[in-house]
């Protein structure tokens, strides 16, 4: 039954892709058998879809070494660990079955057709993104500054061009703010002049899409195409859903076969480096003397790592002595100001958790015109035809918000800088004929 339900999961997953990036389902069987020829299909594959997961624009005709270069980065980015991903050539020659195992961590890891889902989907309304939650940073990002390289002194970069590179930050950011509001004004004069002529109370307005269509109904045709494609595509991850577990339990036989072959691949080479030894027998002039030496340099060996243990050992206790009576005397002087800090920081903390809970608004919500009419004063929510309440998250409430994560954020960068300046007066009273001025 697995084998018969197989070929229909592999269908639906390649039918809730995109359509300019759904692969046949031909692709996925040969990557199987590790066929070269499904290797420049997956490459292309996932260079589609990581570069929308990541907002960027794709083309066909970008040169696959360049695909194959930025596949490898997100992947890394992820934290893929595989090292056999990142030895496959940057021809695109080889290595489809690998390919596979990574498409199959997408799956799994970053819900990969959940996200293509929501980025696709056809927005007939006016929506915008609300985010008053604090989530911390993905699993799969943290640790990634531990990777960063040393740089030396010849690699450092002029602080100069890092002034720059703010200001044109700052100028940049101040541009997209003013495009912002514009886009507000306009949307405010759009719901503004159509309030009312909606066949749906509760909105009450057109949206932008349904006003150009008002304009222009030949583009009907094309609205109804993408939504009759993004129909397909939930049916299809619908089915994908339910035959999910079968498509896991092929991947299985997939990692086993690899596990085999890896197997294998070591016993052939321990094989290889076993006969490629030199055989030393009692016909050898030398082989005694050698001995010899080599029982000599082992015992040198095992006597000089006693002593640098005995060494370690003394050194580790002596440093922790020291360590012990500075943490006396740092406990000493520092106790009053330690104790402030740590009741700053408690009453920091009291104020979020004493602060009244409810629900954090995150995500793609609908705008909708609040006006004086008891139709229309619903904040957010998703249009329908019933007349039943939606849930509505106002703007002021969300400024409020925002002002006080903001001031939060303000209190705690008051208490760095603070911690830093003192470490730096600390720094510079043990600098001799060195004078600091501070800020």
């Amino acid at each position: 039954q697995r084998g018969r339900a197989l070929p229909g999961a592999v269908g639906a997953l390649c039918r809730a892709l995109p359509p300019h990036a759904r692969p046949a389902p031909d692709t996925l069987r040969r990557a199987r058998f590790d066929r070269p020829q499904a290797s420049l299909d997956f490459w292309r594959l996932l260079y589609a879809l990581l570069k929308q997961i990541h907002g960027g624009k794709w083309t066909e005709s970008d040169a696959i070494d360049n695909q194959i270069r930025f596949v490898k980065s997100a992947l890394w980015y992820h934290g893929y660990g595989r090292p056999e991903l990142y030895r496959l050539p940057s021809d695109g020659s080889a290595g489809s079955r690998e390919l596979l195992l990574t498409f199959s961590w997408l799956l799994q890891r970053l819900g990969l057709l959940e996200q293509l889902l929501a980025r696709n989907r056809v927005k007939t309304g006016d929506e915008t993104s609300v985010c008053t939650c604090e989530d911390d940073l993905p699993n799969s990002q943290k640790g990634t500054t531990e990777i960063v390289p040393e740089y030396g002194l010849e690699d450092r970069v002029d602080v100069r061009y890092l002034q720059w590179l703010n200001g044109r930050l700052r100028f940049q950011w101040r541009s997209l703010h003013a495009q912002h509001q514009e886009h507000c004004k306009l949307l405010h004069k759009i719901h503004l002049f159509t309030s009312g002529s909606h066949m749906d109370q509760i909105l009450g307005h057109f949206s932008v899409t349904e006003t150009d269509l008002i304009r222009q109904p030949e583009n009907y045709k094309q609205l109804l195409q993408l939504l009759e494609s993004e129909t397909m595509q939930l049916e299809a991850f619908l089915e994908w859903k339910q035959l999910e577990p079968v498509y896991w339990h092929w991947m299985e036989t997939v990692l086993d076969n690899v596990a085999e072959e890896g197997n294998i691949c070591e016993s052939q080479d321990a094989h290889v480096e076993k006969n490629g030894l030199p055989k030393v027998t009692s016909d050898c002039p030398w082989a005694d003397s050698l001995t010899r030496q080599i029982d000599r340099l082992s015992r040198d060996l095992l006597a000089l790592r006693d002593r640098l243990h005995e060494l370690v050992t003394h050194r580790k206790a002596a440093w922790c002595e020291k360590v012990k009576a500075r943490e006396e005397e740092l406990q000493k002087e520092g106790f009053s100001a330690t104790a402030r800090k740590i009741q700053e920081s408690v009453e920091l903390k009291l104020v979020h958790l004493c602060a009244p809970k409810k629900n954090k608004a995150h995500g793609p919500c609908r705008l909708v015109f609040r006006s004086k009419h008891p139709a229309s004063k619903m904040g957010f929510g998703r249009s329908s035809v019933s007349r039943e309440p939606v849930s509505a998250v106002s703007a002021t409430e969300v400024i409020r918000e925002l002002q006080m994560r903001g001031a939060s954020l303000e209190r705690e960068l008051k208490q760095l800088q603070e911690e830093c300046r003192q470490r730096l007066d600390e720094i510079a009273g043990g600098l001799d004929g060195v004078i600091c001025v501070s800020p």
